[in-house]
């Protein structure tokens, strides 16, 4: 079963904003998540029900998973020291 990747708008910008040498290895990761929603390298955040990121590099993506309507929702996209604020 394949999920559907929906992005925040806020986080399309973020993904637009990244250096292109970055771009296609996040981007790759972001796609690899409609195959696989919890790889083995994603960590769950202790704050929110069904959050979670994925390192690529000195980046991280955080997102949402809904198992009924079978989405990826991409919430944030940015660098590691930037991310969590």
């Amino acid at each position: 079963m394949s999920y559907t990747i929906l992005f925040k708008n806020s986080a399309s910008k973020q993904l637009r904003q990244l250096p292109k040498n970055m771009l296609g290895k996040v981007a790759s990761a972001i796609d690899d998540l409609a195959d696989e929603p919890r790889p083995v390298n994603c960590k769950k955040l202790k704050d929110a029900t069904d959050s979670y990121r994925i390192r690529i590099g000195d980046y991280r993506v955080i997102y949402t998973v809904d198992d009924v309507t079978v989405t990826v929702e991409v919430v944030k996209v940015g660098n590691r020291k930037d991310i969590y604020e």
